[in-house]
């Protein structure tokens, strides 16, 4: 590791300037490999074999409708962090806009509760699928933990170290992914297909009933997360032209993607394997290369992951250092370290909240964390929808170098749409159930603590924008 990229590296914002760097290290194709990154993890793989065993070409319509969604997000993400490219990034958005109460909150919940749950969700996956492929050969949470801890150790390194590491997890994840899809597409693998499935009701009656709307709940699971590349907007190159273009595209190439990979699974596996299995994407991998196909399948999980987890760590502690930077945060997320420049409290701290839900719940709560994560998510983007509005409205000149496109329908659409999802999150009752007390009781501590921090630490009102 060469020392100006590490050493010279200004990785956060001081409050109210924008983050800077003396190398911008991010290229576009680096951007494009964290915005997919996140995106594409072991959840999304379960989550989209699943929803293509309930809901057939319904799920697909109703991924189309989550694509749209999606790009509805990246339109406001787009201008807020061209307006405000500081680390502190929903944070420092939603100050501005509707004060320092929700933006601590909306942080929180659309970033470090989805850490927490999402995560967690992931490592499980990664203790599973190995119990499944190797059983008995490693101890049980060891891998993860290692995983988490080894992934911890290099993002403090600096981002020159996370960059090259994202690019190849991310190539290898998305060449595991291609070619299980398109040789099962293809009708190339090893077991004869079946054709399409044909106790999946393949017509469109699905599309307008009720279940339409969980299939979309479920569907945006595989488009959340383009908006990570944000906190890294001062190590980005030309970021005006980059930031929207990686998030579109990035999306865009998610979704071709994720069709090609569900059509394929729908011609070698049943619906009572697409639907019931715990791990739907290796039996996908072994119906369509057999049972050696080890390795694709293990490289399929773990980049999936450690892509995911990688870029995690890598923007979520600078989200908590900018909110340092700006009060909204304990002092110790804004520490940085002395050599490599990286908020190495914060990612530490982050790591820590990964790790204790995995440690604390069992393979039983996967489903049901991935949707709190989801529903956790959506709320994030609905503030940021909303503080594209009131800064529209109240602050018509500042400087936008990028504008939402078709403003204000994105935001429209994508407050309607995703709050309707999020209040139809889950394919049962109970499930939803579950999810509410969950997530709700999360949020509820969040912001009791958010609402003392404000009035009793930064003393300011709830709701006072700071601009």
């Amino acid at each position: 590791m060469n020392k100006t990229s590490t050493n010279d590296l200004d990785l956060t914002a001081t409050a109210g300037s924008p983050a800077r760097s003396s190398l911008k290290s991010l290229g576009f194709a680096t951007m494009i490999a964290i915005c997919i990154g996140v995106v594409v993890v072991q959840g999304a793989m379960m989550s989209a074999l699943q929803g293509m065993g309930f809901g057939g070409l319904g799920f697909l319509a109703a991924f189309a409708v989550a694509f749209i969604l999606a790009q509805c997000y990246v339109q406001s993400f787009a201008e807020l962090s061209l307006m405000f490219p500081q680390a502190g990034t929903l944070a420092t958005y939603t100050q501005k806009a509707i004060g320092h109460f929700p933006a601590i909150v909306a942080v929180f919940a659309g970033y470090v509760i989805v850490a927490m749950f999402g995560l967690s969700a992931e490592l499980l996956l990664v203790d599973a699928i190995l119990d499944k492929l190797f059983p008995g050969v490693f101890p049980a949470t060891l891998v993860p933990l290692a995983i988490l801890a080894l992934l911890t150790v290099l993002n403090i390194l600096g981002t020159d170290v996370f960059a090259r590491l994202q690019n190849v997890f991310t190539f290898a994840m998305v060449v595991a992914l291609l070619l299980v899809g398109v040789t099962a597409v293809s009708g190339l693998g090893e077991a004869p297909a079946m054709g399409f499935v044909p106790d999946v009701d393949w017509g469109w009656g699905g599309v307008l009933d009720g279940s339409f709307i969980g299939l979309v709940a479920l569907a945006m699971w595989l488009l959340v997360g383009a908006e990570f590349i944000c906190p890294l907007i001062g190590e980005v190159r030309q970021p005006e032209r980059n930031i929207p273009r990686s998030m579109m595209l990035s999306l865009t190439i998610t979704f071709t993607l994720f069709v090609i990979f569900c059509i394929g699974a729908s011609r070698y596996l049943s619906v009572e394997t697409l639907t019931t299995s715990p791990l739907p994407y290796l039996d996908y991998v072994f119906a369509v290369f057999g049972k050696g196909a080890v390795i694709i399948a293990t490289v399929m999980a773990l980049t999936a992951t450690c892509s995911t987890v990688n870029t995690v760590l890598a923007a979520v502690p600078r989200m908590l250092c900018g909110m340092a930077e700006n009060g909204q945060a304990f002092p110790q997320m804004k520490v940085l370290h002395k050599r490599f420049g990286t908020p190495w409290m914060a990612i530490v701290f982050v790591a820590i909240i990964i790790a204790l839900p995995f440690l604390l719940m069992g393979p039983d709560s996967i489903i049901t964390l991935l949707i709190a994560a989801s529903t956790s998510w959506l709320l994030a983007y609905i503030i940021a929808h909303v503080n594209v509005m009131v800064l529209r409205r109240r602050h018509p000149d500042l400087p936008r170098p990028y504008k939402s496109a078709f403003y204000p329908l994105p935001q429209v659409v994508g407050i309607l749409g995703m709050g309707y999802i999020a209040l139809n999150n889950s394919p049962s009752p109970e499930m939803t159930q579950t999810v509410y007390l969950l997530t709700g009781a999360v949020l509820a501590v969040v912001s009791l603590i958010a609402l003392l921090w404000v009035k009793l630490v930064m003393k300011r009102k709830l709701f006072e924008p700071d601009i």
